[in-house]
């Protein structure tokens, strides 16, 4: 089963988390030992990350902390800041520079690492530490929803088609090295689209997750939750063709202990940005405009399961959306277009028995 990636994974955020804490003053680390029994590992290695960067900016920009390092920031300095502090420092993200990269930051980035801060501050006023919680006067971005972008019956279709083909690159090279990835590539699209799975929990996939007797799969959600999916025969069908051609090339490779069903072609577990390639190499064919990506293949999913079924609790239960609000606010245009095509089939006078 795929418990060891995710301990491992879990593992490694931990250590990166501990490794940042060594960078922020002491009181800090009881910050995050009093989170951990609400929080996952990502979630406290992203706040570590993200209180670094604010504290860096601090002793870069307000003087009363210049000359500072970020290990001697006291409670009292962060007692002394005001609201106007962390809104410079939300104006500052926008655009900044790390490591020599220029980053950047829309609402919903700006809003993750204020709601770090506001955890920050939540917990040094509650256990006393500070006089006065200056972050919840600060109003979080406010969040635009995004369109849903999805392919089309028709593009799914022919995204499938060019995966089957042996051409379809303009380069013979290029379609010569995607032979070797082919039946691979055809079933992890599959997947997205017969499933609604996300990147990160398909990346974690074993072999032995699968039980192709009942058509069904054991998933990590995130936070560590597992859940069973059923797939239909078009999925096992993928999956089942590549599998022994996965088995041939670990076997070539001498790496039979190998376990996670999806790799690379450097034989080890296949990485979420190698995904995110491999969706984004293929759907540009059939759909150069939309931008296609694990997420969209996931809201592909998830709008024809809801069309089909009209179901929005079973489509929520599906895709792992822990509070079915997630789901509504996501397909409510879908809604919308369902509740408008059915008025459509409503007559008030037939025709024909108007004429009897």
């Amino acid at each position: 089963m795929s418990e060891k990636y995710y301990a491992d994974k879990n593992k490694s955020f931990f250590l990166k988390t501990q490794d940042l804490v060594t960078k922020l003053p002491s009181f800090c680390a009881d910050f995050f030992i009093g989170i951990e029994m609400r929080t996952c590992e990502l979630t406290r290695l992203n706040y570590a990350r993200d209180i670094l960067l604010f504290f860096n900016y601090l002793i870069s920009t307000v003087p009363a902390l210049k000359n500072k390092l970020t290990t001697q920031i006291t409670e009292l300095d962060l007692d002394k800041l005001k609201a106007i502090d962390i809104e410079r420092y939300l104006s500052y993200v926008s655009f900044y520079t790390h490591d020599q990269k220029v980053l950047k930051n829309k609402e919903r980035g700006k809003a993750r690492k204020l709601s770090a801060i506001k955890a920050l501050f939540k917990y040094l006023y509650k256990n006393s530490l500070i006089n006065s919680d200056v972050s919840s006067m600060i109003s979080s971005p406010k969040i635009h929803d995004k369109p849903i972008v999805r392919l089309e019956n028709k593009e799914v279709n022919k995204l499938l088609d060019n995966i089957e083909s042996s051409i379809k690159f303009n380069s013979k090279r290029q379609d010569a090295y995607n032979l070797n990835t082919q039946d691979r590539d055809l079933a992890i699209i599959t997947l997205f689209l017969g499933t609604g799975i996300r990147v990160s929990e398909l990346v974690g996939l074993d072999i032995s997750d699968f039980n192709f007797e009942d058509n069904s799969l054991v998933v990590t959600r995130k936070g560590g939750n597992r859940s069973i999916l059923y797939f239909t025969t078009e999925v096992k069908d993928a999956i089942e063709n590549y599998i022994p051609v996965r088995e041939f090339q670990l076997n070539k490779a001498g790496k039979h202990a190998e376990m996670a069903l999806f790799i690379s072609l450097q034989n080890t577990r296949i990485s979420i940005r190698a995904v995110q390639n491999v969706v984004k190499k293929h759907a540009k064919l059939v759909s150069p405009l939309k931008n296609i990506s694990p997420h969209k293949l996931r809201s592909t999913f998830g709008t024809t399961l809801y069309r089909n079924t009209q179901d929005i609790y079973a489509v929520a239960e599906i895709l792992g959306h822990r509070d079915v609000n997630t789901t509504k606010k996501h397909y409510a245009a879908i809604s919308e277009s369902i509740k408008r095509e059915a008025s459509k089939k409503i007559k008030l006078r037939n025709k024909d028995e108007s004429n009897e």
